[in-house]
């Protein structure tokens, strides 16, 4: 506050040093009178007169009558001039005094307009912050007190539970979400809200409710930002490393790269994989390869051989064909987030080619662990090309399962079956996934 009145007190002085300098200056004289200049222009003139005379050109009549306009003019202007110099002979209100009122009035013209119009406490800031949690916490009680009289608005409740979290008194928050009902279970965004509070009060543990509210919310928004937070953080406190570096990867997917959260959450799913011994996506060697496959070859070289296509295609992105390759090599390698890179960049293809479509499921759901979603998307476009295609029909199967539709399971892995040679490896496991499934679907029917 001192500052502020310090550097007004500065600015006002110097504007009044300022209007007090301008007009007790006296103003420099240029050093030419204008009467001597009027009178040498009159010489000149009547000069130039006598010898127009002298050389006939004008008649002596004409030579006289304008000598007297020439002196007729020079008395006009030698009386102008005397008069101008009555004007400015200077009254009471001299300039000297004008600046010293200017000097003694502007200041204390100031000092009272800012104390009658002014707010001399707006430039305290404790006394402001003071006055805006006041009036925050006035705003708070009135919407309390409304509640109380009409309990049967869940928004109202749910504005009251924010406004209680972030003013940190957080048994009323809890008390508040717990009225909101059902308007908290059905939205993703206000169930990790209130998971984060409880797990605040529970001294920042995301297990047992928190972590199933988290859940909740990713089975409705599986892309939920702070929902995949905190489930990463949930499993890496009951110390699922893996589960957590599942989530932050599939959060860190939907940063732009060189953001500082993406550089936080790289280092989370880091110091997770290091605590679980896991080995980072983007390290892998591709598995040994089999003695007499290919003369010469050896994983190093057909890494190096993948890292040369992968070049050739960035100066040659429209190889459709190249990307699919690409995509699945790092797919074996194990390089998830690049593979789905280059299968997102081979366009038509996915259109039209029922194999890519279900490597390009599988690889989001090796990456994510669920199938849900674009996985299944990616499932039933490739059943759509190729209605008896196995792969398709085993993961349309396993992706109903997954949500619980055991009647749709059996009917993809039968028709799957129907399409399978009788030798095939795939005809056991089928098989007895469809008897877990028709065992799941018989106990959920009984009462």
């Amino acid at each position: 506050m001192n500052l502020f009145i310090g550097i007004a007190t500065l600015l006002t002085l110097l504007v009044v040093a300022w209007l007090v300098f301008a007009l007790i200056r006296k103003t420099p004289g240029n050093g030419v009178s204008t009467e001597k200049l009027n009178a040498a222009i009159h010489r000149d003139q009547l000069h130039a007169l006598e010898q127009d005379l002298m050389r006939g050109a004008i008649s002596q009549q004409d030579f006289e009558t304008t000598r007297d306009e020439l002196q007729l003019r020079l008395l006009d202007d030698t009386e102008s001039f005397e008069t101008s110099k009555n004007l400015n002979t200077p009254g009471f209100w001299s300039s000297k005094r004008t600046a010293g009122a200017i000097a003694f009035s502007l200041p204390v013209l100031a000092i009272g307009l800012y104390l009658q119009l002014g707010t001399p406490e707006a430039i305290d800031p404790m006394a402001q912050v003071a006055a805006n949690d006041q009036q925050i916490k006035k705003m708070v009680d009135t919407l309390a007190a409304k509640l109380k009289a009409n309990p049967n608005d869940p928004k109202g409740w749910v504005m009251l539970a924010r406004s209680y979290k972030v003013m940190g008194r957080f048994d009323e928050a809890q008390q508040a979400y717990e009225k909101a009902g059902d308007m908290v279970k059905a939205n993703p965004d206000l169930l990790v809200d209130y998971a984060e509070l409880l797990a605040i009060q529970a001294g920042n543990k995301l297990e047992g409710r928190p972590q199933q509210m988290i859940a909740e919310a990713l089975r409705m928004n599986p892309e939920h930002t702070m929902g995949l937070m905190m489930a990463g953080v949930a499993a890496y406190q009951a110390a699922d490393f893996k589960m957590a570096v599942s989530h932050w990867e599939k959060l860190l997917n939907q940063m732009p790269p060189d953001s500082a959260d993406a550089q936080q959450i790289q280092a989370n799913i880091d110091d997770a994989r290091a605590k679980g011994g896991l080995i980072a996506n983007g390290t892998n060697k591709l598995p040994p390869v089999p003695e007499g496959a290919a003369a010469g070859m050896t994983p190093e070289k057909i890494n190096q051989m993948v890292d040369r296509l992968a070049a050739r295609l960035k100066d040659n992105p429209n190889d459709l064909p190249g990307w699919a390759r690409l995509a699945r090599a790092y797919k074996v390698q194990n390089r998830l987030n690049e593979a789905i890179s280059a299968y997102e960049k081979t366009g038509k293809l996915l259109d039209t080619d029922p194999d890519l479509l279900t490597q390009y499921a599988d690889t989001l759901a090796t990456r994510d662990n669920t199938l849900q979603g674009k996985p299944s998307e990616l499932i039933q476009k490739a059943l759509r090309i190729a209605p008896k295609h196995p792969m398709a029909l085993m993961m349309a199967g396993q992706a109903a399962y997954q949500a619980g539709q055991f009647a749709k399971a059996i009917d993809h892995w039968e028709t799957a079956l129907a399409t399978l040679p009788a030798d095939s490896p795939d005809v056991a496991p089928i098989k007895a996934e469809i008897e877990d499934a028709k065992l799941k679907m018989n106990t959920s029917k009984k009462p």
